[in-house]
């Protein structure tokens, strides 16, 4: 993968070549990311990016590496969409943008808003907007104040950092490299999610569905407070290892 990062040449390219010498800048650019790589930094931030979805999004340190199980959180809002015609979308917390413009890709016709207080991570979701040629809108604020009051939407999603501050994952393998703020917010691992759920009702439409991802061990936690914000047919849903993942409730 590095080897077709700094040549800029497919797999199938290397190895019909594989006696060919390096030139000397490729050695050199190869040498230092395979001592990063050593190191542990995460291969994505190394090739700067990463597919989700069927999609390559532009990843940085800026943002959270897109995971193969964060998809189970489009799937769901795409599901909910489905017979629906003029709805919106509320992605919170965008990061690279990965949830967000997934959506709206398979959407064209959905009007879709990704806000995250990061204005460096904007820039990257914006950047993968226009490559992917997807068209939706960004704000920046710190959950629902990057809205107005009056702002209401047909699904709210949300992959907020969730990890507890004593959680020992936090300085072992790629998440020692990522953004701590999309990670945790040293505390329990629920403050983001207690949020996000708190404040939906807001800016829920009647009958609208709001989806969050969380922890494996939190899903308990996550339906009672779904239950508690006045959210009907609380659920949560597994991912392809059989961890609960995601949970949500309608308006």
């Amino acid at each position: 993968m590095l080897l077709e990062h700094v040549l800029e040449k497919p797999r199938a390219w290397i190895l019909a070549h594989d006696t060919d010498p390096l030139p000397s800048e490729a050695v050199r650019a190869f040498t230092v990311l395979a001592a990063r790589r050593a190191a542990g930094e995460p291969m994505a931030y190394l090739v700067g990016q990463r597919e989700f979805m069927g999609h390559m999004f532009k990843v940085t340190p800026d943002v959270l590496i897109p995971r193969p199980e964060t998809e189970l959180l489009v799937q769901a809002a795409l599901e909910w969409l489905q017979g629906f015609e003029s709805v919106s979308v509320l992605d919170l917390g965008t990061g690279s943008g990965a949830i967000a413009i997934s959506i709206a890709l398979a959407r064209p016709d959905v009007a879709v808003l990704a806000t995250d207080r990061s204005v460096k991570a904007l820039k990257v979701a914006a950047e993968n907007a226009v490559r992917l040629g997807a068209h939706l809108h960004f704000a920046a604020g710190d959950w629902y104040e990057a809205l107005t009051a009056e702002q209401k939407f047909d699904v709210i999603v949300s992959n907020p950092p969730y990890i507890s501050r004593e959680d020992p994952h936090l300085e072992k393998g790629d998440l020692r490299f990522e953004p701590r703020l999309a990670l945790t917010d040293d505390a329990d691992g629920l403050d983001a999610l207690r949020v996000i759920i708190g404040g939906a009702r807001a800016h829920l439409k009647p009958g609208g569905v709001l989806w969050v991802e969380h922890g494996w061990d939190q899903a308990e936690a996550v339906r009672r407070l779904l239950a508690e914000a006045g959210l009907r047919g609380v659920d949560s849903r597994r991912d392809l290892a059989g961890i609960e993942r995601i949970s949500g409730g309608y308006l």
